[in-house]
């Protein structure tokens, strides 16, 4: 009976493992393609309103993206940017062509609009990124999700500047009002030179 226990105690741990290393591995497939979203995203408003706050993090998305595709081709994934041929708005995660949809139509209609979509869009990311830290134990990988909240807290202060000039505040839609004024009121954190995430000195977050 005792081996039996042992046994059962075995198995069920291997299988938590694997069912834990599957949803690590959906999880890094959805960030890619988030990351991805954010870029189309801010690529969009670029060309409606040319504002140097949607070209400088559109670039940063780029090295977003990039980070993640590290880890697609770490766990041996089929990578969805690829898959689709990175066009623009073009998404296998459902959501995050109904998010992207969304936010564009929004983020057209004025630049008001788009600052408010870019905040938006960054508070979904940070509680994701959140999310998909809390839930492996992979220390690189976890440093990799480190790095794309704080610089999702960065784009966030920087839409709510942009905001602000214009004479409108922000509140925010996603997340909770405490967790947001967090952000806000704790500047940068020392993350500009991408330390810990193969950069390069000097690169923007």
């Amino acid at each position: 009976m005792r081996v039996v226990l042992i046994l059962f105690t075995i198995i069920s741990s291997m299988l938590n493992a694997q069912v834990n290393d599957e949803k690590e591995k959906a999880t890094v497939l959805r960030m890619r393609e988030e990351e991805k979203m954010a870029r189309d995203v801010y690529l969009a408003m670029n060309d409606k309103w040319d504002h140097q706050v949607f070209s400088h993090i559109s670039e940063s998305e780029i090295y977003h993206m990039s980070l993640m595709k590290i880890w697609v081709d770490k766990f041996n994934l089929d990578d969805p940017v690829t898959r689709n041929d990175d066009k623009r708005g073009v998404f296998t995660d459902q959501s995050l062509r109904n998010l992207y949809n969304e936010l564009t139509a929004s983020g057209l209609q004025t630049r008001e609009d788009a600052f408010r979509a870019g905040a938006k869009l960054e508070e979904v990311d940070i509680l994701d990124l959140k999310a998909a830290l809390a839930e492996t134990s992979n220390a690189d990988l976890q440093s990799t999700y480190r790095y794309l909240i704080h610089a999702s807290e960065n784009h966030l202060r920087a839409f709510v500047r942009n905001l602000e000039a214009l004479g409108k505040d922000y509140k925010p839609v996603v997340m909770s009002q405490k967790e947001f004024d967090e952000i806000i009121n704790e500047q940068g954190r020392g993350m500009g030179n991408r330390t810990g995430c193969c950069m390069k000195s000097g690169e923007r977050n």
